[in-house]
């Protein structure tokens, strides 16, 4: 007689978490694996160039420089674990499709796995945006000391900003975008358990 229950469907709102987890989980885990790749590959292009010597051992004035490439990175390696978290989604779904119900997970242990996910990418998006405001620091300053006439002195080019401090700040605002993409679709995914 136990071995009949154990292989019954699951519940109704089970069902719907896990089809709500499978669907949420594949799409966050593309969106943010596109664009983790994509910043990534941005960054390795323009981290070796970040540090190249500036003339006359003045200080390096690019965007890249100091902690902003920094948290720029430790923002893309959290998203990485956001995008783990992405996945076990998918196999949290499996699990409470599982007509075994000793396999099935709890409802308060499926919202503890939402809620890590939330947190992974909330501290994730606070890397990438206080990196951010260190590089749109870097970007201001170098805007305000740049030469206004072109006439006269040598002027030093390093101070001009360079296409490569716009590509650090496209790669941080992918990452961005990334942790709000896992944020959004944390939130959808309590909202859908808290109403089963």
């Amino acid at each position: 007689m136990t071995d009949q229950l154990d292989t019954e469907k699951p519940p109704l709102a089970a069902q719907r978490v896990a089809f709500a987890l499978r669907t949420a989980g594949w799409v966050c885990f593309w969106v943010q694996a596109v664009l983790a790749v994509v910043a990534t590959i941005i960054l390795l292009f323009a981290i070796p160039f970040a540090g190249r010597p500036t003339p006359a051992g003045a200080a390096p004035t690019n965007a890249g420089t100091g902690g902003g490439i920094f948290l720029a990175v430790c923002g893309i390696v959290v998203l990485g674990y956001s995008i783990y978290r992405a996945f076990r989604f998918t196999r949290l779904s499996r699990e409470l499709r599982s007509p075994a119900s000793a396999v099935r997970p709890k409802k308060a242990d499926t919202i503890k796995e939402v809620r890590l996910t939330l947190m992974s990418n909330l501290a994730g998006m606070l890397l990438t945006l206080i990196g951010a405001e260190a590089i749109s620091g870097t970007l201001l300053a170098k805007s305000l000391a740049q030469p206004q006439a072109f006439f006269g002195t040598a002027i030093d080019l390093s101070r001009f900003i360079q296409p490569l401090d716009i590509f650090v700040v496209l790669a941080n605002t992918h990452a961005t975008v990334a942790h709000f993409a896992g944020i959004v679709t944390a939130l959808w995914l309590l909202d859908r358990i808290y109403k089963q």
